[in-house]
């Protein structure tokens, strides 16, 4: 069963720009409500399309310098990384299927 992987600020070049895979990052911080509501949904995602898509989670309190690089200022804001590039951004507590019909082009 797959879960979402934890991203630090030191893995984020390997685990998610370097993937071979499109990565689904979830940047969210232990004391955000919208952050807790969505976090079923992700762990759901990775279990259900762990075979297309990577799914990770960075803390934005203990990870700051990749939030800060690709501008993040309110979370959840979920990305999908593809070849290293940014190919899709999610702001906000969105239902598991619309977040799924947003990342389902750029899955493998």
């Amino acid at each position: 069963m797959a879960t979402p992987l934890e991203i630090t600020d030191s893995s984020f070049q390997s685990d998610v720009l370097d993937s071979d895979m499109p990565v689904l990052v979830d940047f969210w911080a232990d004391w955000c409500g919208p952050c807790r509501m969505i976090a079923p949904s992700v762990k759901a995602i990775a279990e259900e399309y762990g075979d297309k898509i990577k799914v990770g989670k960075m803390d934005v309190d203990d990870n700051p310098m990749v939030p800060g690089r690709y501008g993040i200022v309110g979370i959840p804001t979920l990305m999908v990384f593809k070849g290293g590039e940014v190919v899709e951004r999610i702001t906000g507590a969105l239902p598991k299927d619309r977040i799924v019909a947003q990342i389902l082009p750029h899955m493998n």
